[in-house]
């Protein structure tokens, strides 16, 4: 088959840096065929916008699942389409649906449902009450105890007794107590509903079924500056562990919370103080925090006042890299290794083409940011079916003028 070659030129952020250079994509693979010094010929010449690997979600509801009884608000083409606005190429898919994916049969079944997606993305399965691992390698998700979904445990006894067949096995962990959740429940806010030490108590937990059983812990959308504590000792102690942090978690506190806006910024766990969010921003900087991931969780705006939790965040996810970068003095480096790089090599374990650097070999997706180019989020730019965000009237620094997936070109 003959090879048609997309190419474009720019500055190229990398593993190694940042430098002007030319990528030549091959489309019928969708792999980075070259990457050497720019010739002043190419599909797309930029001046001074930087082109990044593609970014990498690893925390995303997109809803669809065989039922079909969430498609309201969210589908896999959808979500695709947020994704590519936001500057994601690739995504990972949470379990908590309706029917969720708990075994080979159910797993296989909605993974065709993701063929209608123009990202690449991989399922989790989800670990609830009396399931087994599957006979392929795939990622897990567990729920601690109640979120949004019936996949969840009531106890840390209740859990451990699953867990116990999962030895070796890739688990990212949803941490609040059922405990702390059951004692709380009839508090007034939901920020009380939901304390720290509900997430605090469960990544201890976490932590030592991770060492006890030899799992590769991922510990979803950290909020706590104590449980970051203990994820940092952790990976002193070399255990095999990463975290994650959500924009709302880095860009929203408790101070920003009014009763005009409670409703749309109520998620699971909830907004903390100002000093948690100060040192979220710091961990992820230095490393600690290893991913953004966005926990895209779309709902109608009917739920959210009825008290349903979570938020959309795909179509936001580049020009919110733009404002660590502007706001917090972030380089281009670190949102590199935090969006792209780190990302992959957690995605890499479970795709047959590597993501993450520009390289040859590698998949031929990449990210377009212009930081000379500040973008209101407004409604009418968003492309989740749900239509709404959290980061509505905010003007971020820069944007994402470019997504390209496997050699095709996604403009602005």
């Amino acid at each position: 088959m003959l090879k048609n070659i997309f190419a474009i030129e720019g500055i190229i952020v990398n593993i190694n840096g940042e430098k002007r250079g030319r990528i030549e994509i091959d489309q019928n693979s969708g792999l980075i065929e070259k990457v050497n010094e720019p010739t002043g010929t190419a599909d797309v010449i930029l001046k001074d916008e930087l082109i990044f690997p593609g970014f990498i979600d690893l925390h995303v509801h997109a809803r669809e699942c065989v039922d079909h009884s969430q498609d309201y608000k969210e589908d896999f083409s959808t979500a695709s389409n947020a994704a590519i606005n936001g500057g994601v190429v690739a995504f990972i898919e949470m379990p908590n649906n309706s029917t969720p994916p708990i075994d080979d049969k159910s797993y296989e079944a909605k993974k065709e449902l993701t063929k209608k997606s123009k990202v690449e993305v991989v399922l989790y399965a989800g670990i609830g009450e009396n399931t087994k691992p599957l006979s392929q390698n795939v990622p897990y998700k567990v729920y601690m105890g109640p979120s949004v979904g019936t996949l969840f445990f009531h106890s840390q006894e209740e859990l451990e007794k699953v867990l116990r067949a999962y030895k070796g096995c890739s688990i990212s962990f949803h941490c609040e107590d059922p405990t702390i959740l059951e004692e709380n429940k009839n508090q007034s806010t939901h920020e009380e509903r939901r304390p720290k030490e509900a997430e605090m108590l469960a990544i201890d937990f976490a932590l030592k079924m991770i060492e006890k059983y030899s799992l590769k812990g991922k510990i979803c959308h950290c909020s706590v500056k104590e449980g970051i504590e203990k994820i940092k000792n952790a990976k002193m102690r070399k255990l095999n562990v990463v975290a994650e942090v959500s924009p709302h978690h880095l860009y929203f506190d408790q101070g920003s919370l009014s009763n005009a806006n409670r409703d749309s910024m109520q998620m699971n766990p909830p907004l903390r103080t100002s000093i948690d969010r100060n040192y979220l921003i710091e961990a992820l900087r230095v490393g600690t925090i290893d991913f953004i991931a966005t926990d895209h969780a779309p709902h109608t705006k009917e739920e959210k006042l009825k008290g349903t939790s979570g938020t959309p965040q795909l179509d936001t996810y580049g020009p919110f890299t733009t404002w660590l970068i502007k706001e917090h003095n972030f380089t281009l480096q670190d949102i590199y290794r935090i969006s792209a790089y780190n990302p992959a090599q957690f995605l890499n374990n479970f795709t047959h083409k590597p993501y993450g650097e520009i390289k040859e070999g590698y998949v031929g997706s990449l990210t377009v940011i212009d930081m000379n180019k500040p973008v209101k989020i407004i409604k009418e730019i968003l492309k989740t079916k749900c239509s709404w965000s959290t980061f509505e009237g905010v003007t971020f620094p820069g944007s994402v003028i470019m997504t390209i997936i496997k050699g095709k070109i996604y403009g602005k």
